[in-house]
């Protein structure tokens, strides 16, 4: 198997409804402009509040896509 390279980014997903939601806007996102993609991590996960009640999930995922010249 040759060597490989990948390039992580990391971006935030947002979602009124859950974190998984969030987190799948952000990959969906992604793979429009990004090709073999391959690992998504979930870093970090916080909330948007407003008037002391969630307006938003927020999910700032690293995406992973393999390196090409």
């Amino acid at each position: 198997m040759p060597e490989s390279v990948y390039k992580i980014i990391e971006l935030v997903g947002t979602s009124t409804e859950s974190w998984e939601k969030a987190a799948a806007a952000a990959v969906e996102k992604a793979s429009g402009s990004l090709r073999d993609l391959r690992i998504a991590q979930v870093a970090e996960l916080d909330l948007q509040i407003e008037g002391g009640a969630v307006k938003a999930y927020r999910a700032k995922v690293k995406v992973s896509f393999k390196y090409e010249d």
